[in-house]
């Protein structure tokens, strides 16, 4: 049976980390694609050289162009540039719109029946942008963060709590950033309502620290990023696509209608499997998160139109 193949594009600290986590487990052939020069063959030379330790017979090759990724699975998109000092958000949002929009058609070109995963910042943008210049279904566009944003969340409430993490079960929605919601009403310890366990002051100082959490690694790194947690979340997506899982997991997706959202992809617990997006999954909300769910998506609604005014 064939091997999978999934193409990374971007080989960064996140890129050049997912590609390892996925060639690690040898279920799947990788590609990473990297505008300069020597970056992604270097790596994945590296990374191939690991597999006798491991025990991986993955290949995974390094190009600076997309023939090689012809025909991929899934294609992780994490290309674009940080935001430098003195930088407004909207040259940030305007530079990687470039980049990911060129990056997209790239490959439409070479896999039109890929799945694509957006990881780009600013997150919430950049897959309705890549939705856009690909005209794929909405189902087989979906952008990686509430993972992340939950998958923090769950840590500091295991530590809190002394738990094992597999204990905890919650979701983060809405968008990436100042705006995520992380849904206080469902999140349970044990089946234990959290709010049961915390008390209101304590829990809040947890939510605010999820929303600073990759602000928080920035401050210690000082010229990079976090990318160990954000490889490992897109590694699970990764995973439940290829092997049609059909997980729930809090992921960017396209609504129209569900939560009172329309037009717009916001972060929701979705269904994924071999089909990408196969369902998106309706939860409860207190009025409060339900307002603040509106508002991420009002802040989403924002930078699209920055995106598009001149269209």
């Amino acid at each position: 049976m064939a091997k999978h193949k999934v193409t990374i594009i971007g080989a960064g600290n996140v890129g050049a980390t997912t590609a390892q986590r996925i060639f690690d487990q040898g279920y799947a052939d990788v590609v990473l694609i990297d505008i300069l020069e020597g970056i992604p063959q270097g790596k994945s030379l590296d990374i191939l050289e690991s597999g006798p330790v491991v025990g991986s017979d993955s290949k995974i090759i390094g190009d600076n162009n997309y023939e090689s990724s012809k025909n991929s699975d899934v294609v992780v998109i994490t290309a674009g540039i940080a935001r430098k000092p003195g930088m407004s958000r909207d040259d940030l949002l305007l530079t990687n719109m470039k980049i990911v929009g060129e990056v997209t058609k790239n490959v439409c070109n070479y896999s039109p029946n890929a799945i694509l995963i957006v990881v780009s910042n600013p997150l919430d943008a950049m897959v309705q942008h890549a939705h856009k210049i690909s005209k794929f279904p909405k189902q087989r566009v979906l952008g990686m963060a509430g993972i992340l944003d939950t998958a923090r969340f769950k840590s500091f409430l295991a530590d809190e709590l002394k738990v094992s993490v597999n204990s905890i079960s919650a979701y983060v929605l809405g968008g990436h950033g100042d705006t995520m919601v992380p849904v206080i009403k469902s999140t349970t310890v044990g089946g234990v309502p959290i709010s049961d366990l915390i008390p209101s002051n304590r829990l809040e100082e947890i939510v605010q620290r999820t929303r600073d959490g990759g602000a928080e690694i920035v401050g210690y790194l000082k010229t990079g990023s976090a990318y160990y947690a954000p490889s490992a979340s897109i590694v699970q997506m990764v995973e439940s696509i290829l092997f049609d899982k059909k997980e729930i997991l809090p992921c960017a997706a396209f609504l129209e209608g569900e939560y009172d959202i329309n037009g717009l992809f916001v972060g929701v617990p979705i269904k994924i499997g071999k089909s990408g997006v196969e369902e998106i999954v309706t939860i409860e909300l207190s009025s409060s998160e339900q307002k603040a769910l509106k508002n991420s998506a009002d802040s989403v609604k924002e930078l699209t139109e920055i995106m598009y005014k001149n269209d």
